[in-house]
């Protein structure tokens, strides 16, 4: 299961109408390679579902995840932070073993 903090569920639902989504939308979490940890987070919205799409739901929001990246992703809680020191959408991953230094990579 992935988690939505209160502050990824805001921005994410001011997203949603930003960029012209229905609310009921869905959020595509992914893992992709690529950056200097050689794995990446990917973000983004989706009105439909694919074949072996697991489908978790917190706060309202719903996630849609493919298989294989499923298995980085279990555990993961999804934050946003916009403060002075913020970097955006964050993920706290359980299962990363070393993370670069800008967050938007890791390895397992």
């Amino acid at each position: 299961m992935i988690t939505v903090t209160d502050s990824a569920k805001t921005r994410l639902s001011k997203l949603k109408i930003e960029e012209g989504h229905t609310p009921e939308s869905n959020v595509r979490v992914s893992v992709k390679g690529g950056g200097c940890s050689g794995l990446m987070y990917d973000l983004s919205f989706d009105e439909s579902l694919k074949d072996g799409d697991e489908i978790f739901e917190d706060k309202g929001i719903k996630l849609l995840v493919d298989k294989k990246s499923m298995l980085y992703l279990l555990g993961t809680t999804l934050d946003f932070s916009d403060g002075l020191n913020g970097k955006g959408f964050q993920f706290v991953n359980p299962n990363a073993t070393r993370t670069c230094g800008c967050g938007e990579s890791f390895s397992i």
